[in-house]
């Protein structure tokens, strides 16, 4: 006599148990937008943002002068404190999962870290975008009200500048994000971001032998001609050699140290 041993059902099998489904990339982009205002320290960047943006717009429409009254001369300013404050609530949404120690929630949720991170970067991107729409806005709300107060209020605007400005915020966006990954420290993050390349451009201006090399190397230099919307192809390969060292490199090395970095 033989006996036959059956297998247990798998859980895809079982009766009204279904499979269980991984969340899909758009899912979990949608969930670190959310994750960015979340907080009340990212909600309150977010705010300092806009009202930056906004009063650089009041100063012009105060001081400036009635012929710089314009749409594009609004638009590129109001770039200037979130292409500086934006990074760094991309740079919390990284080293927060650490400090706060959400990894263990995290990456139990979604074993696959590489996926989380990609919705992390997915998200900072789109953030950035949106970004460039609310410089646009701020801009645009300056330009009706110089219009109505004897400024020059005129609409000519290049669209090259905002593909620029796309590509400023976005840039810059993933330069904070590359830090985050890399040191996987709030405070060191935001220094880091914030002081390297600081520290970099005032050694160039200093030391003569390091004058040339900082003509590629120093972003304060590459990024100026984006907010024009005539840039060279020069200009393009300074810009990108500058993005080498600044974003891909901080940011590869992230990702490896992340990925390999141990949840406790």
């Amino acid at each position: 006599m033989s006996t036959t041993t059956a297998s247990p059902p798998t859980a895809a099998s079982a009766p009204g148990r279904p499979g269980v489904r991984r969340p899909s990339l758009l899912r979990l982009t949608g969930v670190e937008l959310r994750k960015l205002v979340d907080t009340r320290a990212g909600l309150w960047l977010l705010i300092t943002i806009g009202l930056l943006a906004a009063a650089l717009v009041v100063v012009q429409l105060i001081w400036a002068d009635d012929a710089a009254q314009t749409f594009d001369n609004f638009f590129v300013p109001s770039m200037l404190p979130i292409g500086l404050l934006l990074p760094v609530l991309g740079i919390l949404s990284i080293t927060g999962e650490w400090s706060q120690r959400t990894a263990l929630t995290t990456f139990a949720l979604v074993p696959r870290r590489g996926r989380v991170i990609v919705a992390k970067l997915a998200a900072m991107v789109l953030a950035a975008l949106a970004s460039v729409l609310v410089s646009l806005g701020v801009a645009a709300a300056g330009t009706l009200v110089a219009g109505a107060t004897g400024g020059a209020g005129t609409w000519r605007l290049e669209w090259a500048l905002v593909l620029h400005a796309v590509v400023l915020q976005v840039a810059n966006v993933l330069m904070g994000a590359g830090f985050g990954l890399l040191l996987l420290n709030t405070p060191l993050a935001i220094v880091g971001y914030l002081l390297l390349p600081a520290l970099w451009s005032i050694l160039g201006e200093m030391i003569r032998p390091l004058r040339g090399p900082a003509g590629w190397l120093d972003t304060g230099r590459t990024m100026e001609p984006l907010l024009t919307p005539d840039v060279t192809a020069g200009q393009w390969g300074r810009f990108a050699v500058s993005l080498l060292v600044w974003l891909a490199v901080p940011l590869v090395a992230g990702l490896i140290r992340t990925l390999r970095r141990e949840v406790s």
